[in-house]
């Protein structure tokens, strides 16, 4: 049995909200271990949904289906499994899923390509599919309003904790919900680094607008956080927009939604952080100065991903100099050290290329034994500025991973 560490400074959700227009079930479908591992969502009639899905090639079978379902016609239920991916499981695995979703289809009386399938767990095994048999009858005659809090629980695997939130804004005189849940512990990266995620309001939102609503949510949220630089073959971030609360969301009270959407997204990306597999420090690499946003990241990212970096944060270590070494490390063109200057939290390390005058190892020993942590780096060669939120690197990772299948 797998003893995770503690997630750094996250509790779990408070009472989510109920969202009109969507009903939840969960229930222990012996999928994953001895516990609840199945969520079927459903939506009111007239619901939108958008999505944004995992890059990597071999993204798994409900994904690949999923993805073609969301262009056919209006979804209707989502049917969520913890414990087996689906992926890297062939033609056969693309078969089960779409079984799954004609299971859903036969109890619901809906369409086979209204369901959306979702898969988190092991890759390479095949779904127990006489066990999505037994359990989906006994979901479609369960579901309720209030189930949000069971589903954040029901979908995680490795995360020691569920992760949620939910709030309410007033959009012409009328109170729209948004309530959230999102899995994920390890292997985290972007393109993009969800997971499993599901968000849903009760506002009215047209499936165009609200596609550019989640891609622009996702860019600087779930694609702005690693863990341990590696893609998920399940990665998936849902939007449901059910529209019964009437208020409808236009060009005149978008940004308003969208920065709604973009806290709510920002607060479960960052819970995954808080969450990552072994972490003891949530840390925030915040470049600013860059060229251009693109070369802000590589920097960030490299800082993030870097072993020596992560393992450091770990030991409280303030050996800056791997800091250095992995500014150093990019191709970026014409990149002058020279200009570069370095924060641990609030003590400067580095000050235009020269080591700061007022730096002592007590000072960099303070701030690297800070739960949550801030490197800054300063490129003086522009204006884009961006954040990526990682976590360090312990010997708790590489236990989880070993006895992943144990």
């Amino acid at each position: 049995m797998l003893q995770l560490a503690m997630p750094v400074n996250l509790a779990p959700p408070d009472k989510l909200l109920p969202v009109p227009g969507t009903y939840l079930a969960c229930l222990a479908a012996g999928i994953y271990k001895d516990r609840r591992d199945l969520v079927l969502i459903g939506l009111a009639e007239g619901s939108t949904v958008a999505g944004v899905f995992t890059k990597n090639a071999f993204c798994a079978a409900p994904v690949t289906l999923c993805k073609a379902h969301l262009q056919e016609t209006g979804s209707r239920y989502l049917l969520i499994n913890a414990g087996n991916a689906n992926a890297g499981t062939g033609s056969q695995g693309m078969d089960n899923a779409r079984l799954c979703c004609q299971m859903v289809a036969e109890q619901t009386a809906c369409e086979a390509n209204q369901v959306l399938p979702f898969s988190t767990g092991v890759i390479g095994e095949q779904l127990p599919m006489d066990k999505f048999e037994a359990a989906i009858p006994q979901a479609a005659t369960s579901l309720s309003a209030d189930n949000w809090n069971d589903a954040a629980e029901t979908i995680i695997t490795t995360d020691t904790i569920a992760k949620g939130i939910s709030k309410q804004m007033n959009i012409g005189g009328q109170t729209i919900t948004i309530t959230g849940i999102s899995k994920g512990s390890g292997m985290i990266n972007p393109n993009m680094a969800t997971m499993l995620a599901y968000v849903a309001t009760d506002a009215k939102v047209e499936s165009k607008l609200l596609q550019n609503v989640i891609e622009q949510a996702t860019d600087m949220s779930f694609n702005a956080i690693t863990v341990d630089s590696d893609t998920s073959t399940n990665d998936s971030l849902i939007l449901m927009a059910t529209g019964q609360s009437g208020a409808m969301i236009t060009d005149s009270n978008i940004a308003e939604f969208q920065q709604a959407i973009n806290e709510v997204c920002l607060h479960l990306a960052q819970a995954i952080i808080r969450d990552g597999e072994g972490a003891t420090k949530f840390v925030t690499i915040d470049v600013t100065e860059a060229k251009d946003e693109a070369e802000a990241k590589t920097i960030a990212y490299s800082v993030a991903h870097s072993p020596l970096v992560k393992t450091a944060l770990f030991a409280s270590d303030p050996n800056w100099g791997r800091l250095l070494m992995a500014v150093g490390k990019t191709d970026i063109v014409d990149l002058d050290v020279n200009k570069i200057s370095l924060w641990l939290g609030k003590t400067q390390l580095l000050e235009s290329g020269e080591p700061a005058a007022n730096y002592t190892e007590a000072l960099g020993q303070l701030e690297m034994a800070k739960e949550e942590i801030t490197i800054r780096i300063n490129l003086a060669r522009g204006s884009a500025n961006t954040k990526v939120w990682t976590s360090d690197l312990s010997h708790e990772y590489v236990r989880i991973n070993a006895e992943y299948r144990s």
